[in-house]
């Protein structure tokens, strides 16, 4: 599944035909998640766009759904790219913040498909290829942060992501992406709602627990087997003994008698 999502990911072609995508459930589980979502990095998508010499970054920008078009523009007089924060615009509601920057992903030496194999290395393989919005839960409480806020996303919330191409030594946009379809984050259940009855259960979990229930039957029926077994036992060995002391109590008296 490794091979089939690099292949996927080559075969990405200019940034502006191109919009965000949510990775696939073999990268990445659980997404998105209830304050998170992973997103496939800019892969190949910006070649077109970098020139030798120039140093290039990656601006990943966010918004909820509900902002207003008109301000779903990333820059200010059509070049320099928005330094807008998580707080500025009230976690997006009113137009896209700058969530994450990084360096552009390597599209002409990608990770070796062997390291993947390898519990120590595929990690970092897939960092390379994934980015986690919401990723950060302490920046927006920390005094001595001053880097790119990447905060916790809102429960169930819709939002919209888009890539910029920055040169980061004229800090003018270069290229960039559509932004990407509406992607919603994961509605908190109450636990009173969570629906306990045996129905839901999968048929996987219901031969288990039937299995355990017999193995558990046996088991106690072979417990009371061995007691009951037990206590046979010891009776029968009881009238064994009173038995033979009767036998020999009556052998003894009978010379008794005979000698009287």
């Amino acid at each position: 599944w490794v091979v089939l999502a690099f292949c996927c990911l080559g075969q990405l072609c200019a940034g502006q035909s191109l919009k965000p995508q949510l990775a696939g459930a073999q990268l990445a589980t659980n997404n998105p998640t209830l304050t998170t979502v992973a997103l496939e990095k800019p892969v190949c998508t910006f070649d077109s766009s970098l020139h030798p010499n120039k140093s290039y970054l990656i601006y990943l920008y966010a918004m909820k759904e509900s902002a207003s078009a008109i301000s779903s523009m990333v820059t200010i007089n059509s070049s320099k790219p928005l330094d807008s924060t998580f707080q500025q615009t009230n976690g997006g509601q009113l137009g896209p913040y700058k969530a994450a920057l990084f360096s552009i992903p390597s599209c002409a030496t990608p990770p070796r498909l062997a390291d993947v194999g390898d519990i120590n290395k595929v990690s970092d393989v897939l960092k390379q290829y994934l980015f986690r919005v919401g990723d950060d839960g302490t920046c927006l409480y920390d005094p001595n942060f001053f880097g790119v806020c990447n905060p916790p996303l809102a429960p169930d919330t819709t939002y919209r992501f888009k890539y910029v191409l920055v040169d980061s030594n004229e800090d003018i946009m270069k290229d960039q992406t559509l932004w990407s379809d509406p992607i919603k984050t994961r509605r908190v259940k109450l636990p009173l709602k969570i629906d306990t009855w045996p129905g839901q259960r999968s048929g996987g979990m219901i031969v288990i627990t039937s299995i355990l229930s017999v193995l558990m039957f046996l088991l106690l029926a072979g417990l009371l087997a061995s007691v009951s077994s037990a206590i046979m036992r010891s009776e029968d060995s009881s009238a064994e003994t009173k038995c033979t002391s009767q036998t020999v109590q009556q052998s003894e008296l009978k010379p008794q008698l005979s000698s009287e």
